[in-house]
């Protein structure tokens, strides 16, 4: 998996633009946390599809920002995290453990 970082508050407004032409994944990463090691190791060895476009953000460097994508995309924050935009609407949120590489492609595809 090829991840853009995610680090400053204006990429979400590329974000927001770019989820009319293809999906966008933000993974909100903590670096201190096991489980959320745990659900990154499940990315490792997927291609990129075409379709999405994938951002990691790591929290613990960029806790306000972390926040902002939460007010943004009416989601509580979680860690880990996974969110996937379309059209501007967060369509898929998931935490922890129950974060799935097969169930996100999947809202892709619906």
């Amino acid at each position: 998996m090829k991840w853009n970082q995610l680090t400053d508050v204006n990429q979400l407004t590329d974000i927001l633009k770019n989820s009319h032409v293809k999906a966008q994944v933000i993974f909100k990463h903590s670096t201190r946390c096991s489980i959320s090691s745990v659900a990154l190791n499940r990315f490792k060895n997927v291609d990129n599809p075409d379709n999405i476009d994938f951002y990691l953000l790591d929290l613990i460097e960029h806790r306000s920002l972390s926040n902002t994508v939460a007010d943004v995309f009416k989601v509580h924050h979680e860690s880990p995290q996974v969110l996937m935009i379309v059209n501007n609407d967060c369509i898929y949120d998931e935490s922890h453990l129950s974060i799935s590489i097969k169930d996100l492609f999947e809202q892709v595809q619906a």
